[in-house]
């Protein structure tokens, strides 16, 4: 396999014509010029279809190993697309009690309404027995979502374990990819039936555009999600579908930079008496370390850890020249963000470092001299 910098490069690679540009820019249209000749246009309404979804939903399918992939509005679009197709009244649904937060409370609000019975369940348990045991108790279809590295947890699940547990139940694994990548690793290679994700973190990596997608290998699957999408209305726009391929070719060293960071500041952080229950799966000490190994090519950008209160992370912050007190991640800045601001069950001084692009000596001493001021 090629690396990531060259997979990224080929992915958004337009076909050589001579004349012509080498990347095709944003496609304005709503409505397209249609022929006499019925049903043999590619494009007819911006809402089912766009010459820039293709390109980008080409380049996302070929990075997760998937046959196809498809665009939509967020990464929440993309978790609610996927399941939307694949529950009605009567079935299941486990999700990650761990994972991103507003998962669950859209599990909570919308799914449970409609008759679907939502169950959470913690990521280092969703590969038990005790989760095999609720899968074949479970009622219709059972769809389970997980998430992993989970966010903000960095919990990990063996998605080898977890794919086995869902085919011997009969149900779908969906994988959120978003904190792991896949440039950090290929969920659908590892059992996944479908993958979800929020392009809006290292994927772009520019902080300025939401885009989720989802990627599968199985033809019903995508027809029927794609059918989801042009009826719910949950499209990607033609300038952030632009921005988004543009900004695909550089993921790979984006996220080979952030990894790396990621990594020197976990070391730094975990060593630092300031600090508790550092978190990050590239550790060795961690507890997720042994099965990340197993399945990741890269351990992400994210490094969790915990301060002795919200006024220690303010000072932090504060303490700080190149930290940005900023929700989501995976931007070229280094970002630090307070989740039990918006409603995580994590301590007050719970914070979630994003690693950027700098440079990784100027990021240490940055970090080291924050901490020390706290």
């Amino acid at each position: 396999m090629s690396g990531d910098s060259t997979r990224c490069v080929k992915a958004v690679a337009a076909e050589a014509h001579p004349g012509s540009p080498m990347q095709r820019g944003p496609v304005f249209a709503a409505p397209y010029q249609l022929s006499a000749d019925e049903g043999t246009e590619s494009d007819t309404y911006a809402r089912a279809s766009n010459p820039g979804w293709r390109d980008l939903e080409s380049a996302l399918a070929t990075l997760e190993g998937a046959s196809g992939a498809l665009v939509v509005g967020s990464g929440m679009s993309a978790v609610t697309v996927a399941v939307r197709t694949l529950l009605t009244a009567g079935d299941t649904v486990i999700v990650p009690a761990d994972g991103y937060y507003q998962v669950r409370a859209y599990a909570r609000e919308r799914w449970e309404p409609m008759g679907i019975t939502v169950h959470e369940v913690t990521t280092s348990d969703m590969a038990s027995e005790s989760t095999a045991a609720l899968l074949a108790s479970a009622e219709g279809t059972t769809v389970v979502v997980a998430e992993t590295p989970a966010n903000p947890s960095l919990d990990v699940v063996d998605l080898r374990a977890l794919s086995q547990r869902c085919r011997d139940a009969g149900a779908v694994l969906v994988v959120d990819n978003t904190t792991a990548t896949p440039l950090g690793q290929q969920p659908l290679e590892l059992g996944a039936d479908v993958v979800v994700a929020s392009g809006t973190k290292a994927l772009s990596g520019h902080s300025d555009l939401l885009m989720g997608y989802i990627a599968v290998s199985d033809a019903e699957f995508l027809a029927g999600m794609e059918r989801e999408r042009a009826l719910s209305g949950t499209v990607l726009g033609p300038f952030e579908t632009w921005l988004a391929h543009r900004s695909l070719g550089t993921a790979g060293l984006r996220f080979e930079r952030q990894c790396a960071n990621a990594s020197a500041v976990a070391d730094l952080v975990a060593a630092h008496p300031a600090a508790q229950r550092v978190r990050y799966p590239g550790l060795a000490s961690d507890p997720s370390h042994a099965v990340a190994s197993g399945q990741m090519r890269r351990f992400g950008g994210l490094v969790s850890f915990e301060l002795g209160s919200a006024e220690q992370f303010h000072r932090f912050v504060a303490g700080s020249e190149l930290l940005v007190s900023a929700t989501s991640f995976g931007g070229i800045h280094t970002t630090a963000d307070r989740r039990a601001r918006w409603g995580d069950a994590v301590p007050d001084g719970f914070v979630r470092l994003s690693c950027g692009i700098e440079d990784t000596d100027d990021l240490l001493t940055d970090v080291e001299r924050a901490l020390s001021r706290v």
